[in-house]
Protein backbone atom coordinates (compact mmCIF):
# COMPACT_ATOMS: atom_id res chain seq x y z
CA UNK A 1 0.00 0.00 0.00
CA UNK A 2 0.89 3.76 -0.67
CA UNK A 3 -0.27 7.51 0.06
CA UNK A 4 -0.50 8.95 -3.53
CA UNK A 5 -2.28 12.27 -2.95
CA UNK A 6 -6.21 11.24 -2.52
CA UNK A 7 -5.60 8.19 -0.47
CA UNK A 8 -4.82 4.85 0.29
CA UNK A 9 -3.99 2.29 -2.57
CA UNK A 10 -2.15 -0.50 -3.62
CA UNK A 11 -1.01 0.84 -7.03
CA UNK A 12 -2.58 0.92 -9.92
CA UNK A 13 -5.72 1.19 -7.49
CA UNK A 14 -8.31 3.19 -9.84
CA UNK A 15 -10.21 3.95 -6.49
CA UNK A 16 -13.51 2.66 -4.40
CA UNK A 17 -16.91 3.77 -4.01
CA UNK A 18 -18.04 5.59 -1.35
CA UNK A 19 -18.92 2.93 1.90
CA UNK A 20 -21.24 3.54 4.93
CA UNK A 21 -18.56 4.20 7.65
CA UNK A 22 -15.50 6.30 7.55
CA UNK A 23 -12.03 4.49 7.03
CA UNK A 24 -10.01 4.23 10.01
CA UNK A 25 -6.33 4.73 10.11
CA UNK A 26 -4.59 1.43 10.36
CA UNK A 27 -2.17 1.07 13.30
CA UNK A 28 0.08 -0.61 10.60
CA UNK A 29 -0.37 1.92 8.19
CA UNK A 30 1.09 4.90 10.51
CA UNK A 31 4.14 2.69 11.81
CA UNK A 32 4.76 2.31 7.99
CA UNK A 33 4.42 5.72 7.40
CA UNK A 34 7.30 7.67 9.22
CA UNK A 35 8.26 10.16 6.58
CA UNK A 36 6.34 12.01 3.72
CA UNK A 37 7.51 13.75 0.93
CA UNK A 38 5.34 17.66 1.26
CA UNK A 39 5.10 18.96 -2.02
CA UNK A 40 4.60 22.61 -2.54
CA UNK A 41 2.69 24.97 -5.02
CA UNK A 42 4.16 28.67 -5.51
CA UNK A 43 3.57 31.54 -7.07
CA UNK A 44 6.90 32.35 -8.49
CA UNK A 45 5.76 36.31 -8.93
CA UNK A 46 8.77 36.81 -6.69
CA UNK A 47 11.72 34.41 -5.39
CA UNK A 48 10.37 31.02 -5.99
CA UNK A 49 11.21 29.39 -8.99
CA UNK A 50 8.58 26.19 -8.87
CA UNK A 51 7.04 23.32 -6.91
CA UNK A 52 9.63 22.72 -3.49
CA UNK A 53 10.24 19.62 -1.87
CA UNK A 54 9.90 19.53 1.72
CA UNK A 55 9.93 16.12 4.18
CA UNK A 56 7.68 15.09 6.79
CA UNK A 57 9.32 13.15 9.69
CA UNK A 58 5.87 11.81 11.55
CA UNK A 59 8.05 9.90 14.37
CA UNK A 60 10.05 13.57 15.03
CA UNK A 61 7.12 16.01 14.08
CA UNK A 62 9.98 17.37 11.86
CA UNK A 63 9.24 19.23 8.33
CA UNK A 64 12.75 20.07 7.14
CA UNK A 65 12.98 21.72 3.67
CA UNK A 66 14.74 20.06 0.50
CA UNK A 67 14.78 22.00 -1.85
CA UNK A 68 13.47 22.76 -5.69
CA UNK A 69 12.15 20.32 -6.83
CA UNK A 70 11.14 21.60 -10.66
CA UNK A 71 10.96 25.32 -12.37
CA UNK A 72 7.86 26.33 -13.28
CA UNK A 73 6.25 29.30 -13.79
CA UNK A 74 3.34 29.87 -11.25
CA UNK A 75 2.32 25.98 -10.56
CA UNK A 76 0.08 26.88 -8.06
CA UNK A 77 -2.38 23.98 -7.69
CA UNK A 78 -0.97 20.30 -7.94
CA UNK A 79 -2.48 16.67 -8.25
CA UNK A 80 -0.33 13.58 -7.79
CA UNK A 81 -1.94 10.72 -10.17
CA UNK A 82 -3.11 7.48 -8.71
CA UNK A 83 0.41 5.59 -9.27
CA UNK A 84 2.22 8.10 -7.57
CA UNK A 85 4.37 8.03 -10.44
CA UNK A 86 3.71 11.50 -12.06
CA UNK A 87 2.53 14.73 -10.70
CA UNK A 88 0.33 17.02 -12.51
CA UNK A 89 0.49 21.20 -12.17
CA UNK A 90 -1.46 24.16 -13.39
CA UNK A 91 0.62 27.32 -15.07
CA UNK A 92 -1.31 30.47 -13.88
CA UNK A 93 0.13 32.73 -16.67
CA UNK A 94 -0.90 35.11 -18.86
CA UNK A 95 0.14 33.43 -22.13
CA UNK A 96 0.62 30.15 -23.37
CA UNK A 97 1.65 29.03 -26.75
CA UNK A 98 0.74 32.56 -28.24
CA UNK A 99 -2.99 32.58 -26.61
CA UNK A 100 -4.70 34.01 -23.89
CA UNK A 101 -4.51 30.59 -21.67
CA UNK A 102 -3.20 28.70 -19.00
CA UNK A 103 -1.25 25.44 -19.22
CA UNK A 104 -1.38 22.22 -17.02
CA UNK A 105 2.48 20.70 -16.49
CA UNK A 106 2.85 17.06 -16.59
CA UNK A 107 5.68 15.80 -13.95
CA UNK A 108 7.56 12.49 -13.68
CA UNK A 109 8.21 11.77 -9.98
CA UNK A 110 11.84 11.13 -9.79
CA UNK A 111 13.36 8.52 -6.79
CA UNK A 112 15.02 11.35 -4.99
CA UNK A 113 11.88 13.15 -4.86
CA UNK A 114 12.67 15.52 -7.93
CA UNK A 115 10.12 15.95 -10.33
CA UNK A 116 11.34 15.71 -14.47
CA UNK A 117 8.83 18.28 -16.92
CA UNK A 118 7.65 15.92 -19.29
CA UNK A 119 5.35 18.11 -21.71
CA UNK A 120 2.72 21.34 -21.11
CA UNK A 121 -0.35 21.47 -23.07
CA UNK A 122 -3.03 24.75 -22.78
CA UNK A 123 -5.63 24.02 -19.86
CA UNK A 124 -8.42 24.68 -21.91
CA UNK A 125 -9.22 28.74 -20.53
CA UNK A 126 -7.70 31.87 -18.91
CA UNK A 127 -6.37 31.80 -15.20
CA UNK A 128 -6.05 27.93 -14.71
CA UNK A 129 -6.36 27.60 -10.84
CA UNK A 130 -7.38 23.97 -9.53
CA UNK A 131 -7.15 20.94 -11.33
CA UNK A 132 -8.14 16.84 -10.28
CA UNK A 133 -6.99 13.49 -11.61
CA UNK A 134 -9.33 11.20 -12.21
CA UNK A 135 -9.57 7.73 -9.90
CA UNK A 136 -8.39 5.39 -13.01
CA UNK A 137 -5.75 7.78 -13.90
CA UNK A 138 -6.24 8.42 -17.60
CA UNK A 139 -7.70 11.90 -17.50
CA UNK A 140 -6.54 15.33 -16.17
CA UNK A 141 -9.71 17.98 -15.49
CA UNK A 142 -9.00 21.47 -14.89
CA UNK A 143 -10.83 24.38 -13.60
CA UNK A 144 -9.97 28.13 -15.34
CA UNK A 145 -11.11 31.00 -13.12
CA UNK A 146 -10.23 33.38 -15.53
CA UNK A 147 -12.39 32.56 -18.43
CA UNK A 148 -14.95 30.38 -16.41
CA UNK A 149 -14.47 27.55 -17.90
CA UNK A 150 -13.59 23.95 -17.20
CA UNK A 151 -12.14 20.98 -19.47
CA UNK A 152 -10.46 17.60 -19.69
CA UNK A 153 -7.14 16.37 -20.59
CA UNK A 154 -6.16 12.82 -21.89
CA UNK A 155 -3.56 11.15 -19.75
CA UNK A 156 -0.74 9.19 -22.19
CA UNK A 157 0.42 5.87 -21.09
CA UNK A 158 3.86 7.42 -20.25
CA UNK A 159 2.16 10.04 -18.12
CA UNK A 160 2.14 13.07 -20.55
CA UNK A 161 -1.20 14.83 -21.35
CA UNK A 162 -2.86 15.01 -24.59
CA UNK A 163 -4.57 18.32 -25.42
CA UNK A 164 -8.01 19.24 -24.03
CA UNK A 165 -10.56 16.98 -25.60
CA UNK A 166 -13.40 18.95 -24.17
CA UNK A 167 -13.84 22.54 -22.87
CA UNK A 168 -17.49 23.70 -21.22
CA UNK A 169 -17.53 27.34 -21.17
CA UNK A 170 -19.48 28.68 -17.99
CA UNK A 171 -22.13 31.29 -18.08
CA UNK A 172 -23.80 34.16 -15.81
CA UNK A 173 -23.44 36.00 -12.94
CA UNK A 174 -24.33 36.45 -9.08
CA UNK A 175 -24.00 39.95 -7.11
CA UNK A 176 -21.04 40.67 -6.08
CA UNK A 177 -20.13 44.07 -7.96
CA UNK A 178 -16.65 43.31 -8.56
CA UNK A 179 -16.32 39.72 -8.44
CA UNK A 180 -19.55 37.83 -9.70
CA UNK A 181 -19.68 40.10 -12.64
CA UNK A 182 -19.20 36.85 -15.09
CA UNK A 183 -18.49 32.89 -14.28
CA UNK A 184 -15.00 32.02 -12.23
CA UNK A 185 -14.74 28.11 -11.89
CA UNK A 186 -12.47 27.77 -8.69
CA UNK A 187 -12.17 24.13 -8.34
CA UNK A 188 -12.91 20.73 -10.00
CA UNK A 189 -13.38 17.15 -7.45
CA UNK A 190 -14.56 13.95 -8.26
CA UNK A 191 -17.14 12.32 -6.28
CA UNK A 192 -16.09 9.52 -4.18
CA UNK A 193 -17.35 7.16 -7.47
CA UNK A 194 -15.25 8.81 -9.79
CA UNK A 195 -17.61 9.08 -12.19
CA UNK A 196 -18.85 13.02 -11.43
CA UNK A 197 -17.03 15.80 -11.19
CA UNK A 198 -18.30 18.74 -9.32
CA UNK A 199 -17.50 22.27 -10.44
CA UNK A 200 -17.45 25.44 -8.07
CA UNK A 201 -18.15 28.29 -9.49
CA UNK A 202 -17.03 31.59 -7.68
CA UNK A 203 -18.69 34.20 -10.23
CA UNK A 204 -22.19 31.95 -10.62
CA UNK A 205 -22.44 30.87 -6.77
CA UNK A 206 -22.98 27.30 -7.83
CA UNK A 207 -21.60 23.99 -8.22
CA UNK A 208 -21.96 22.09 -11.21
CA UNK A 209 -21.97 18.68 -11.60
CA UNK A 210 -20.20 16.77 -15.00
CA UNK A 211 -20.57 13.12 -15.99
CA UNK A 212 -17.03 12.44 -17.15
CA UNK A 213 -16.88 9.64 -20.47
CA UNK A 214 -13.89 7.23 -19.42
CA UNK A 215 -13.91 6.19 -23.42
CA UNK A 216 -13.64 9.78 -24.77
CA UNK A 217 -12.71 11.68 -21.85
CA UNK A 218 -15.34 14.38 -22.55
CA UNK A 219 -17.79 16.13 -19.84
CA UNK A 220 -20.98 16.55 -19.70
CA UNK A 221 -23.52 17.73 -18.04
CA UNK A 222 -25.21 15.51 -15.33
CA UNK A 223 -28.77 15.76 -14.43
CA UNK A 224 -29.48 17.72 -12.29
CA UNK A 225 -26.37 19.75 -14.06
CA UNK A 226 -25.97 22.00 -10.43
CA UNK A 227 -27.05 23.35 -7.11
CA UNK A 228 -26.79 26.86 -5.99
CA UNK A 229 -25.44 28.44 -2.85
CA UNK A 230 -26.51 31.60 -1.34
CA UNK A 231 -26.29 34.75 -3.61
CA UNK A 232 -22.43 36.57 -3.08
CA UNK A 233 -21.15 33.29 -0.99
CA UNK A 234 -18.44 32.54 -3.34
CA UNK A 235 -18.02 28.65 -3.54
CA UNK A 236 -14.27 28.07 -3.86
CA UNK A 237 -13.37 24.33 -2.96
CA UNK A 238 -15.03 21.29 -2.51
CA UNK A 239 -14.44 18.73 0.18
CA UNK A 240 -15.86 15.15 0.39
CA UNK A 241 -16.58 13.25 3.63
CA UNK A 242 -14.86 9.45 3.57
CA UNK A 243 -18.43 8.01 3.79
CA UNK A 244 -19.30 9.68 0.75
CA UNK A 245 -22.53 10.61 2.36
CA UNK A 246 -21.53 14.39 2.94
CA UNK A 247 -19.68 17.21 0.42
CA UNK A 248 -18.88 20.99 2.09
CA UNK A 249 -18.26 24.11 -0.05
CA UNK A 250 -15.92 26.87 1.61
CA UNK A 251 -17.58 30.20 0.14
CA UNK A 252 -14.72 32.35 -0.15
CA UNK A 253 -16.68 35.78 -0.30
CA UNK A 254 -18.56 35.09 2.38
CA UNK A 255 -16.57 33.31 4.82
CA UNK A 256 -19.43 30.37 5.40
CA UNK A 257 -18.97 26.64 4.47
CA UNK A 258 -21.98 25.12 3.44
CA UNK A 259 -22.93 21.51 4.47
CA UNK A 260 -24.65 18.88 1.84
CA UNK A 261 -26.06 15.62 1.86
CA UNK A 262 -24.43 13.66 -1.05
CA UNK A 263 -26.50 10.75 -3.20
CA UNK A 264 -24.04 9.11 -4.96
CA UNK A 265 -26.19 7.26 -7.40
CA UNK A 266 -27.95 10.05 -8.63
CA UNK A 267 -24.94 12.61 -8.38
CA UNK A 268 -27.46 14.69 -5.84
CA UNK A 269 -26.69 17.95 -3.62
CA UNK A 270 -28.50 18.92 -1.38
CA UNK A 271 -27.99 22.13 1.63
CA UNK A 272 -28.25 21.28 5.29
CA UNK A 273 -26.13 24.04 6.59
CA UNK A 274 -24.33 26.85 6.46
CA UNK A 275 -21.93 28.10 9.29
CA UNK A 276 -19.42 30.64 9.38
CA UNK A 277 -15.71 30.37 9.45
CA UNK A 278 -15.15 33.10 11.52
CA UNK A 279 -15.51 34.03 15.54
CA UNK A 280 -18.35 35.60 17.00
CA UNK A 281 -17.65 39.42 16.55
CA UNK A 282 -14.90 39.60 13.86
CA UNK A 283 -15.19 43.06 11.59
CA UNK A 284 -12.26 42.85 9.63
CA UNK A 285 -11.49 41.92 6.28
CA UNK A 286 -11.60 38.17 5.81
CA UNK A 287 -11.64 35.95 2.49
CA UNK A 288 -11.40 31.55 2.88
CA UNK A 289 -9.43 29.48 1.09
CA UNK A 290 -9.33 25.75 1.71
CA UNK A 291 -11.23 22.86 2.91
CA UNK A 292 -10.30 19.60 4.01
CA UNK A 293 -11.85 16.74 6.20
CA UNK A 294 -9.89 14.90 8.53
CA UNK A 295 -9.19 11.28 7.57
CA UNK A 296 -11.66 9.93 10.38
CA UNK A 297 -14.53 11.82 9.12
CA UNK A 298 -14.57 13.51 12.84
CA UNK A 299 -13.64 16.49 11.80
CA UNK A 300 -13.37 19.58 9.52
CA UNK A 301 -11.00 22.48 8.59
CA UNK A 302 -10.87 25.82 6.50
CA UNK A 303 -8.52 28.67 6.33
CA UNK A 304 -9.36 32.34 6.73
CA UNK A 305 -7.31 34.57 4.98
CA UNK A 306 -7.75 37.80 6.76
CA UNK A 307 -8.05 36.25 10.48
CA UNK A 308 -5.32 34.12 9.59
CA UNK A 309 -6.34 31.05 11.21
CA UNK A 310 -7.60 27.93 10.53
CA UNK A 311 -11.54 27.68 11.35
CA UNK A 312 -11.76 24.06 13.04
CA UNK A 313 -15.62 22.01 13.09
CA UNK A 314 -16.79 18.94 14.50
CA UNK A 315 -18.74 17.25 11.51
CA UNK A 316 -22.09 15.29 13.00
CA UNK A 317 -21.87 11.47 11.83
CA UNK A 318 -25.48 11.00 11.23
CA UNK A 319 -26.25 14.65 9.93
CA UNK A 320 -23.22 15.88 8.03
CA UNK A 321 -23.90 18.81 10.23
CA UNK A 322 -21.27 21.05 11.42
CA UNK A 323 -20.25 22.71 15.35
CA UNK A 324 -17.60 25.47 15.55
CA UNK A 325 -14.78 24.41 18.07
CA UNK A 326 -12.33 26.87 17.70
CA UNK A 327 -9.56 28.60 15.84
CA UNK A 328 -6.06 28.35 15.37
CA UNK A 329 -3.58 30.49 13.89
CA UNK A 330 -1.68 29.52 11.01
CA UNK A 331 1.05 31.64 12.50
CA UNK A 332 1.54 33.97 9.06
CA UNK A 333 -0.31 35.83 6.43
CA UNK A 334 -3.20 34.52 4.24
CA UNK A 335 -3.37 31.11 4.21
CA UNK A 336 -4.07 30.02 0.62
CA UNK A 337 -3.73 26.04 0.82
CA UNK A 338 -3.46 23.49 3.31
CA UNK A 339 -2.66 19.49 3.82
CA UNK A 340 -3.97 17.17 6.04
CA UNK A 341 -1.10 14.11 6.40
CA UNK A 342 -2.88 10.60 5.29
CA UNK A 343 -2.44 9.31 8.90
CA UNK A 344 -4.10 12.12 10.51
CA UNK A 345 -1.74 13.36 13.19
CA UNK A 346 -0.58 17.02 11.26
CA UNK A 347 -1.91 19.94 9.41
CA UNK A 348 0.37 21.76 6.86
CA UNK A 349 -0.44 25.44 6.22
CA UNK A 350 0.91 27.76 3.50
CA UNK A 351 1.03 31.09 4.28
CA UNK A 352 0.98 32.65 0.85
CA UNK A 353 1.88 36.05 1.90
CA UNK A 354 4.48 35.98 4.98
CA UNK A 355 6.39 33.33 2.85
CA UNK A 356 6.35 30.23 5.73
CA UNK A 357 4.84 26.65 5.64
CA UNK A 358 4.01 25.88 9.22
CA UNK A 359 3.30 22.41 10.50
CA UNK A 360 0.33 21.90 13.33
CA UNK A 361 -0.37 18.89 15.54
CA UNK A 362 -4.12 17.76 15.07
CA UNK A 363 -5.37 16.36 18.64
CA UNK A 364 -7.12 13.05 17.68
CA UNK A 365 -9.69 13.30 20.08
CA UNK A 366 -10.82 16.89 19.91
CA UNK A 367 -9.66 17.91 16.53
CA UNK A 368 -7.72 21.21 17.70
CA UNK A 369 -4.59 22.46 16.24
CA UNK A 370 -1.06 23.31 18.01
CA UNK A 371 2.08 24.32 16.88
CA UNK A 372 4.76 21.78 16.47
CA UNK A 373 7.48 24.30 16.83
CA UNK A 374 8.24 23.89 12.99
CA UNK A 375 8.30 25.79 10.19
CA UNK A 376 10.00 26.28 6.65
CA UNK A 377 10.60 29.32 4.32
CA UNK A 378 9.24 29.39 1.14
CA UNK A 379 8.26 32.23 -1.36
CA UNK A 380 4.08 32.84 -2.27
CA UNK A 381 3.50 28.74 -0.84
CA UNK A 382 -0.24 27.73 -2.30
CA UNK A 383 -0.28 24.62 -2.18
CA UNK A 384 0.02 21.63 -0.33
CA UNK A 385 0.52 17.68 -1.65
CA UNK A 386 1.35 14.68 0.25
CA UNK A 387 3.45 11.34 -1.41
CA UNK A 388 4.72 8.63 0.15
CA UNK A 389 8.21 7.75 -0.91
CA UNK A 390 8.65 4.08 -2.61
CA UNK A 391 10.33 2.40 -0.01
Amino acid sequence: MMWVGSGWAAEGDGGAGASDVAPAISTSAVQATERLWVYLGTYTHKTSQGIYRAELDLRAGRLELKGLAVALANPSFLAVHPSGRWMYAVGEMAQFQGKKQGAVSALAIQPDGTLQLLNQQPSGGAGPCHLAVDPTGRYVVTANYGSGSVASLPIAEDGRLREPVSTIQHAGASIHPQRQQGPHAHSVNFDPTGKLVIAADLGLDKLLVYRLDLTTGKLAPHQPAWVKVDPGAGPRHVAFHPTGRFAYVINELASTITAFTYQADAGRLEAVQTISTLPEGFTGNNTTAEVQVHPSGRFLYGSNRGHDSLAIFAIDPATGKLTLKGHASTQGKTPRNFGIDPTGQYLVAANQDSDNVVLLRIDAQTGQLTPAGQQIQVSMPVCVKFLRPKE
